[in-house]
């Protein structure tokens, strides 16, 4: 040693000999507190965000005006699938998005996505599951930051129709975009066609919608076969008028516990309608003249412009007297003033 006995005792007690700072070796931080001090570094640093998660009485929490999912339709069919997984889990993996609201002493939070998941939890609370919590993730969101992330986190989900995403939208683009289409389409990231036919379909007269029996089977597909007819003043009035007739066979099946028309079924009555009608045209008719031997020898039709069309058969085994008597026949049998021509 440098400094002799004296200098390893003054390590041994922390104390620095003077001209050599010295100091005590630490064990490397590992586990739990290594990913600690990374989860704070990442944080400060700006590389993670840090999210609440909390576990709550749904009873605390209201659905957003804003959401694009229609909660009153929900039930235990449509959320069977995640009775069966959080009955199955004992517990809900996937947080709701939710943020909080202000002056209001029944309700803490407000539900951004994850209706379907609020609706199942507060149905098991009522079937042997009673304290089950709601897990809910808390952000602070304006309306447009909240629509946008309910719109990114159930743009593709199946169980949302496409009329509650379309009624989502038309909404949307006057409440956050001031009725600007090329606004909401650099906000959302979309095609303007795209959102076209989505929008196209939320602007149905409510007569056609209610044709078909649900909203949650119309789809853009429907409304795009539809829209044309629809523009034209005419033939957007017959088909109203048979909507409304579709709609009254529609309840009636549904109240006889029956299946509703199929919507291409409904697309095609509609569009029926919509066609002009079709004059058949006048079957011709042919007057045949016969020669005295049977055999027809002249043929005579109407035609377009009020004229006659006179056939003269040939090699029927009858005279040029014969033609003539047959053609005096014919004239004979017009009235006075005819017109020929």
């Amino acid at each position: 040693m440098a400094h002799g006995n004296k200098g390893f005792g003054d390590m041994l007690r922390s104390t620095p000999v003077s001209g050599d700072a010295v100091g005590i070796r630490r064990p490397p931080v590992a586990g739990v507190l290594a990913s600690r001090e990374n989860a704070l570094a990442a944080l400060s640093a700006g590389t993670k965000v840090n999210r609440v998660h909390e576990l709550i009485d749904p009873a605390r929490c209201t659905i957003w005006d804003g959401h694009n999912r229609d909660y009153a339709a929900l039930s235990q069919e449509a959320c069977s699938d995640l009775i069966e997984s959080f009955q199955a889990q004992g517990k809900q993996e996937v947080p709701a998005i939710v943020r909080r609201v202000k002056g209001r002493a029944d309700i803490d939070f407000e539900v951004i996505c994850g209706a379907r998941r609020h609706w199942t939890v507060s149905w098991m609370r009522t079937h042997d599951y009673a304290d089950f919590k709601f897990l809910v993730e808390i952000r602070e969101l304006t309306d447009e930051e909240a629509f946008r992330v309910a719109d990114i986190e159930n743009r593709h989900r199946r169980d949302i129709s496409d009329f509650e995403r379309a009624s989502d939208y038309l909404r949307a683009i006057d409440r956050y975009y001031d009725g600007n289409q090329q606004r909401m389409v650099d906000r959302l990231r979309v095609s303007k066609s795209w959102l076209s036919r989505y929008l196209e379909l939320a602007r149905l007269p409510g007569e056609v919608v209610s044709a078909f029996g649900s909203s949650q089977t119309i789809g853009i597909k429907h409304a795009a076969q539809l829209a044309p007819s629809l523009k034209n003043d005419k033939t957007r009035e017959a088909i109203i008028a048979e909507a409304m007739i579709v709609s009254e066979e529609q309840h009636r099946l549904q109240a006889g516990c029956q299946s509703i028309l199929k919507p291409a079924v409904v697309v095609r009555r509609l569009l029926s309608k919509a066609k002009p009608a079709t004059r058949r045209p006048e079957k011709s008719k042919v007057t045949e003249i016969l020669a005295p031997n049977g055999r027809v020898i002249l043929k005579t039709e109407k035609v377009r412009g009020g004229g006659f069309r006179i056939d003269v058969l040939s090699k029927t085994g009858a005279s040029r007297v014969e033609y003539l008597k047959a053609l005096e026949e014919f004239f004979g049998k017009l009235p006075a003033e005819a017109p020929l021509g």
